[in-house]
């Protein structure tokens, strides 16, 4: 097919049309309608009088983008209009011009067939041409042609007026799709999921007003997005308008509305900042008529609740695919990186986590740089946020007020990650008000909180709340809040403190030993955080200090000191002040005595002071300690008891006893609320009755406890449970045989322990999600998973993981009889055993070096082949570097597919496990069931497989752990047991 610049075209439509029978009604209403529209129409009144109107019409149709070609019962008496009919049709195969039929009081099969009084018209005209036989076939075949088009019938529609808006709107629309760029460089990236999500959301069937809110972070494309919809569906609408600067708007806005109250409009605000600034634009939705939509983007949730949208759409970062696509179009001007530029590019798409903004001024920024460039270009990004990025995100920022600033700032530069409940307690003690400065901060998409209870914060936006700090003074001692090691050390190591400093966090790995002097702190007399920390896994205390001088630290209220080197605590605490004390791997002696004073604590961390006295607190204390929500007495090896009310404590949810390794029973427990329970590495035999009265403890871990020998029968009545611990307890043999009691989903780790035989009871617990039998050598039977096909409890299915159950030198034969057994007493959702070994199973159909394995599937795969389940295998190698990285590491795998349907992206992480490291190679085996909704939504976007994916994590962090080998085999003879 021969190409044609449309965007060269003189006309957006020409008119065919029989004058005698429609110049003077409906092709003239029709013209008036689309010039009304802007629609640039050509009629034949136009051409110049003295024109050859054959060479003319040629010219013209040739011109326009669209014809419309008006059938009337006229139509064919008239040779002009049928050599209009031939050429236009000819337009349309060679140039792919849009023809648009329109049938006025005629049947569209009368006009294909030459039938019915337009055939009579027909007929009178092949009477007088009837021996031009060739010049009849070709207005034969163009009427039979031009009739089976897509096209309008008015017989269908009541009133004309009606029918002639149906027209225009359907050229509108077409012209649309002519005149959108198709230059695959102007194309946006991402966008086109995102449009097709919203475009459903507002075509609701709702004759109402319908209003959509678009949220988020600036720069993360809320006005592309909105822009992209409104140019797409605009022509679906009688009037629209993009309202983008509102200041410059406001003067003419009464006119504008006038204009749009009587029409089916399409509005969309953008980036509105305020509820008030809607009613001032808008008023309310009572003038606008039924079947508008409005669309408003904004920073600020709260101002889409007080206006009442119908439905809030968060605008969320792009996938990884689409950002990498981002970056490179501007980087590197096309859609990937070049060679030798990947790792570098991964580090930038790091920093800008998936916002547009970020993706596309760091593009341009690096764009034909050096290597050498990138690499200081992104140590310096580490520390300063470009400008152009900096001005569009502090713009949320300037919007809060003074306490609602603070908060963001100590999230920014102390809390990312932390756990919400202390930090508000934090701040309350600040007198920042944080249930509404909080709630404000996470409606303008500032912060998040996760599942976790963690206070969260886009990568881009801590480093804002950073910019902001560094902007109060070049030099940190003047800054508000420190958190860089060497800005840190500067003011440290010189003294150089000054009443500025409200806030200090130091890493004390990243730093050499630092000598205090003792009247370091008498210079801060605002500090109220104090935080010394070590994130290396052996860390110790940088922070030397012989004593300390008064007056100082009386306005802490958060101290936290990692290996604390005195044996009492600063004498000039406030009582009234202090809430928060962790001083874990400390020198302090006397604990009790100390925090007696403090009534406003609610946390207190002593752990590992293995100097601590294990002195049993006075019971006369207790009450000054009722404000307690954490106890942290981890790696306190003197502690042999504590104080038979310490559980009854009301805020107490959290007690940390892990490595209390002389602790060997816990007091009776009359109530409480704890929710966590450590008691790994404690020499605990059994539990107390008494502790089914924790009706809130959600997690008991008992790892390693290997005194224990039984657990109580109480405990199956703790309904809150969630996680249960046991790996390690190795002289516990036996279950309690009720285990059914659990009403929340369980994960229960018996790896380890010398249990013989796992109570029958286990097949009730209909809420069991993993269970964990690593290394347990003593298992004589395999326990039945939950039965699954018994009415309503079948809405919670079982997902558990099997983890390292069989640890055997493999031969083909012995794998496949062993992984028979597995499967036959674990018919799962998802299985992951652990083999020692180093070759992947012969009977694994796709294999390869390395953790991607490249398919070549049918187009047909998911249309023709019920596939139930994916198996996987992976050899696993580990370096001596994993001591690093923890005890556990994440294992998964994502199956990358092309679909041949516009569906959007159907990459899916089908499975993801958690294991030990381990010094040798191993062999990681599994499978993954693909439910009735995996299934479908591979089958109807008619998805190809292309690759596979494994994964280990962390990677980035610590390179401990590889993918040597892989292999897939899907399987779809494989039926679901229930």
């Amino acid at each position: 097919m021969a190409s044609s610049s449309q965007n060269n075209k003189k006309y957006d439509a020409f008119v065919s049309f029989r004058g005698e029978d429609t110049r003077d009604n409906f092709t003239s209403h029709l013209c008036s309608a689309m010039c009304r529209q802007n629609i640039q129409t050509f009629i034949d009144d136009q051409l110049n009088r003295g024109d050859e109107i054959s060479e003319s019409l040629v010219n013209v149709i040739e011109a326009s983008a669209i014809s419309v070609i008006v059938f009337s019962e006229g139509y064919a008496s008239s040779r002009s209009c049928l050599d209009e009919l031939v050429k236009i049709l000819e337009c349309k195969k060679e140039y792919a011009q849009i023809v648009i039929p329109v049938c006025y009081r005629v049947d569209p099969s009368d006009v294909r067939n030459q039938t019915g009084s337009f055939g009579d018209s027909f007929s009178k005209l092949e009477e007088r041409l009837k021996e031009n036989t060739e010049k009849l076939r070709s207005w034969r075949k163009a009427l039979k042609e031009a009739a089976s088009l897509s096209g309008f019938l008015s017989l269908n529609i009541r009133r004309e007026s009606e029918f002639i808006n149906e027209v225009v709107n359907d050229i509108l629309k077409r012209l649309d799709e002519v005149f959108r760029p198709r230059d695959n460089k102007n194309k946006l990236v991402g966008v086109e999921s995102k449009v097709e999500e919203i475009e459903s959301i507002l075509g609701v069937e709702s004759k109402d007003v319908y209003s959509l809110g678009i949220w988020g972070i600036g720069g993360i494309g809320k006005t592309t997005i909105a822009r992209a919809i409104f140019d797409k569906i605009s022509g679906d609408f009688e009037g629209s308008c993009f309202l983008e600067n509102h200041k410059n708007v406001m003067p003419f806005i009464d006119l504008i509305f006038r204009r749009l109250s009587r029409m089916k409009v399409l509005i969309v605000f953008d980036d509105v900042t305020c509820f008030s600034q809607l009613q001032s634009l808008i008023g309310s939705l009572d003038w606008l008529t039924p079947v508008s939509r409005i669309i408003i983007t904004t920073r600020n949730k709260q101002v889409l609740r007080n206006w009442g949208v119908r439905k809030i759409y968060e605008m969320k970062a792009l996938e990884y695919h689409h950002a990498i696509e981002l970056l490179s179009r501007h980087a590197f001007k096309q859609n990937h990186p070049d060679v030798g530029y990947v790792e570098l590019s991964s580090k930038v798409m790091k920093y800008a986590q998936g916002v547009p903004l970020a993706l596309k001024v760091l593009g341009c920024f690096l764009y034909e740089r050096e290597k050498e460039v990138w690499e200081s270009a992104i140590d310096k990004l580490q520390r300063i946020l470009l400008p152009s990025i900096f001005e569009v995100l502090k713009i949320s920022y300037d919007s809060l007020d003074d306490k609602e600033k603070n908060i963001f700032l100590d999230v920014a530069c102390f809390f990312q990650g932390e756990d919400v409940d202390p930090i508000m307690k934090f701040f309350n003690a600040s007198g920042f008000y944080p249930e509404i400065g909080m709630s404000v901060l996470v409606d303008k998409s500032l912060i998040a909180i996760d599942s976790y209870n963690k206070i969260t914060m886009h990568d881009l936006l801590q480093e804002l709340g950073k910019e902001i700090v560094r902007q109060e003074s070049i030099n940190p001692e003047n800054r508000s809040r420190l958190w860089h090691h060497e800005d840190i050390c500067e003011v440290l190591m010189y003294n150089t403190g000054t009443k500025k400093i409200e806030g200090i966090c130091l890493d004390m790995s990243k730093v050499k030993e630092i000598r205090l002097n003792p009247s370091t702190f008498t210079k801060m007399p605002k500090l109220i955080f104090l935080k010394f920390y070590s994130s290396s896994f052996n860390g110790e205390n940088k922070c030397k200090i012989s004593y300390l001088q008064d007056p100082g630290f009386g306005e802490v209220k958060y101290l936290h000191w990692y290996g604390y080197p005195l044996k009492s605590l600063p004498s000039n605490l406030s009582a009234e002040k202090l809430m928060l004390l962790e001083v874990p791997d400390s020198d302090i002696e006397q604990l009790w005595d100390c925090v007696k004073h403090y009534r406003k604590l609610n946390q207190i961390i002593p752990a590992a002071c293995n100097k601590l006295i294990a002195k049993t607190p006075n019971p006369m204390l207790m009450p000054r300690l009722n404000k307690l929500v954490l106890l942290n007495l981890r790696g306190s090896k003197s502690l042999k008891r504590l104080p038979s009310g310490i559980f009854n404590l009301e805020f107490l949810t959290k007690h940390n006893l892990s490595g209390c390794s002389k602790l060997k029973r816990l007091p009776e427990i009359s109530s409480g609320n704890i929710s966590w329970l450590f008691l790994r590495e404690t020499a605990i035999e059994e539990l107390p009755s008494s502790i089914e009265r924790l009706h809130r403890l959600g997690y008991l871990d008992l790892l390693d406890c290997k005194r224990l020998k039984s657990l109580p029968r109480s405990l199956w009545m703790l309904k809150s449970l969630g996680v249960l611990n046991l790996s390690g307890c190795s002289n516990l043999q036996r279950l309690p045989e009720c285990l059914a009691q659990f009403s929340l989903p369980i994960i229960l780790n018996l790896a380890k322990t010398n249990i013989e035989r796992i109570p029958k009871s286990i097949s009730q617990l209909l809420m069991l999600r993993y269970l964990l039998l690593s290394y347990s050598e003593s298992l004589q039977s395999s326990p039945k998973p939950p039965f699954r096909a018994r009415g309503p409890l079948a809405l919670q299915p079982f997902s558990g993981i099997v983890k390292d159950t069989l640890r055997i030198q493999h031969t083909g034969h012995t794998l496949a009889v062993r992984w028979q057994e597995i499967w036959s007493d674990f018919p799962l959702e998802k299985i992951h055993v652990v083999l020692a070994g180093n070759e992947i199973p012969k009977w694994f159909k796709f294999q390869s070096v390395g953790s991607f394995i490249t398919l070549e599937m049918p187009s047909d795969f998911f249309h023709y082949s019920r596939v139930q389940g994916i198996a996987f295998s992976a050899i696993l190698a580990f370096s001596n570097r994993h001591v690093d990285c923890g005890r556990w590491f994440s294992f998964s795998f994502e199956l990358k597919v092309k679909t041949t349907k516009d569906c959007g992206p159907h990459d899916t992480q089908l499975f993801e496990s958690r294991a030990n490291y381990i010094e040798l190679d191993h062999l990681h085996l599994g499978h993954y069931l693909l439910c009735e909704e995996d299934f479908n939504g591979f089958w109807k976007c008619n998805c190809i497989p292309e690759a596979v994916q494994f994964n280990v994590f962390p990677s980035l962090e610590c390179e401990c752990c590889g993918v040597k080998k892989c292999g897939i085999y899907f399987a779809s003879q494989i039926l679901r047991t229930q």
